[in-house]
């Protein structure tokens, strides 16, 4: 068996080059691979396409790498929550593909199953639809979406093995299962490590086979997006 296990995230993203695109999983600040993005920004690489839900905060997460300019387009479903975002794009620094929310996630579903493209209602009579492929079929109009891939996918798991079959707790899974199989090269951040055959076969998310590379996390902020409490 393979050695999956890296000694840094920056070792864990050896290849990375210039123009690539990155897949990052995470929902706001939820599962992202906090370390690996750090590591990202510090390797300089510059040109990125990064495929996320959405592009962090201004301060953390992807948002890392929108303030060193080192993303050249978002895919994304929502980005309201970063200034920085909203600056490059209107100024045009940014290029922007917009994807509900439910599409992006089978775009990469359907990525990672090697499915180049299908049809969803979803967006027919919107901007959405501008440029696309559109059908009928029993009398209801689809757009035409492509698969996604990616030359590396970035994601954030709970617990893994030796082999790389992962565990997500709750709602940090999100995206993180279907990029994992999007991924050329997928690289895994997770909190532990656990011996091989501890992990019950019937409550693994994702199996080895999807993930090439993995590091333990060496510290986690797991910061709230927006925390609300109730007034006094």
């Amino acid at each position: 068996m393979k050695n999956k296990l890296y000694p840094s995230a920056q070792a864990a993203l050896d290849g990375v080059k210039d123009g690539m695109t990155i897949l990052v999983g995470g929902f706001g600040l939820c599962g992202i691979p906090e370390n690996l993005i750090l590591a990202l920004r510090d390797s300089g690489v510059r040109n990125l396409t990064c495929v996320s839900n959405n592009a962090g905060v201004d301060d953390f997460g992807l948002g890392l790498l929108l303030h060193t300019r080192q993303i050249k387009k978002m895919l994304s479903s929502y980005v309201g929550e970063n200034a920085t975002f909203e600056k490059q794009f209107l100024s045009g620094e940014l290029e922007l593909e917009f994807c509900p929310q439910g599409t992006l996630a089978e775009r990469i579903r359907a990525g990672g199953a090697g499915i180049p493209a299908f049809y969803t209602p979803t967006g027919y009579g919107t901007i959405v639809a501008d440029g696309k492929e559109t059908r009928e079929f029993n009398g209801r109009h689809y757009v035409m979406e492509k698969g996604i891939t990616g030359d590396f996918a970035l994601i954030r798991a709970w617990k893994a093995d030796p082999f790389g079959n992962l565990v997500f707790r709750k709602t940090a899974r999100n995206f993180n299962p279907m990029m994992a199989a999007a991924g050329r090269i997928t690289v895994v951040e997770v909190e532990e490590i656990v011996p091989l055959g501890s992990l019950d076969p019937e409550n693994i998310h994702v199996p080895g086979i999807y993930v090439q590379r993995m590091i333990v996390s060496p510290k986690l902020e797991k910061r709230i997006e927006q925390r609300t409490v109730r007034l006094k």
